[in-house]
């Protein structure tokens, strides 16, 4: 890899509580490239709040350190407010996991991508109007003047993914993360999704980070994998060679998921290990 767009050593994000501090995210290291690195593990695993950390999201009163987090050779650690107000959205953008929750309920969703185009590239109404426009076309959507006219509720749930991603790449941005932009999403607009990032990532030359609990989406789509438990990152391999990974947790999810080629009558039970935790 060359230059790395994001530098991660020792992410850790922790919560105080009455009954002592729970730790959502312990040590995480990684590199990033322009390139499609998959995070994947069950539900609490720490994906989503790894995400967080990196774009300064993480509401009080979680604690977050690290040894080093550089982005673009910059480091994000100590950020102040106006410092992430100019990288989110410009420099790295973010498509949240449902769209319902993520777009303005009272203002159309033109005017929502136009904002962005406005707050990040200097663009005058018209000019960020075009640029919405010629955004809603690059992820495929019909009729993108209808839809510029819409509201986030007469969409439909596809439709305001694609909304979400248009309004997260119209500025351009060097990094994206994707937390679970397809779990919502039936097979075929998923399959329609995941084309337009592919596309967009190499027409681009963006980095993705590409969070998701699917082990079989991540291995036909990402370059690389990073396996997450409990918080940690228990393995790092290319997505080509996931299927021959040698931790057993991420053995385990293999073995787990159905497949159409090799039916089973029984799926595994995953058998958790303490050991894999420290």
């Amino acid at each position: 890899m060359s230059d790395p767009l994001l530098s991660v050593r020792n992410l850790s994000v922790s919560y105080p509580g009455r009954t002592g501090i729970t730790h959502a995210l312990k040590e995480a290291s990684f590199d990033l490239g322009r390139e499609r690195l998959g995070i994947v593990g069950e539900s609490g695993s720490g994906k989503s709040t790894m995400g967080r950390a990196i774009l300064g999201l993480i509401p009080r009163p979680g604690i977050v350190s690290a040894e080093r987090m550089d982005f673009m050779g910059s480091s994000l650690i100590g950020n102040s407010d106006r410092d992430w107000q100019r990288l989110r959205g410009r420099r790295i953008s973010m498509i949240m996991q449902d769209p319902k929750y993520s777009l303005n309920p009272v203002k159309r969703i033109g005017d929502q991508i136009a904002e962005t185009c406005r707050l990040h590239l200097g663009s005058s109404r018209k000019d960020a109007e075009k640029r919405a426009l010629s955004m809603l076309e690059a992820v495929q959507i019909r009729n993108p003047d209808t839809v510029f006219t819409l509201y986030p509720h007469q969409l439909s749930g596809g439709m305001g993914q694609r909304v979400m991603i248009a309004m997260m790449l119209v500025a351009e941005p060097d990094l994206l993360i994707a937390d679970e932009p397809t779990s919502a999403l039936d097979v075929t607009v998923q399959n329609e999704v995941l084309r337009i990032l592919d596309r967009l990532v190499r027409e681009r030359g963006m980095g993705l980070l590409f969070i998701s609990h699917n082990l079989t989406v991540v291995s036909s789509f990402c370059d690389r994998v990073l396996i997450m438990y409990g918080g940690r990152i228990l393995e790092q391999c290319a997505a080509r060679d996931l299927a021959d990974a040698k931790h057993p947790y991420t053995r385990a999810l293999i073995a787990a998921a159905p497949s159409l080629d090799h039916p089973k009558s029984e799926l595994a039970t995953l058998v958790r290990d303490p050991e894999w935790l420290k």
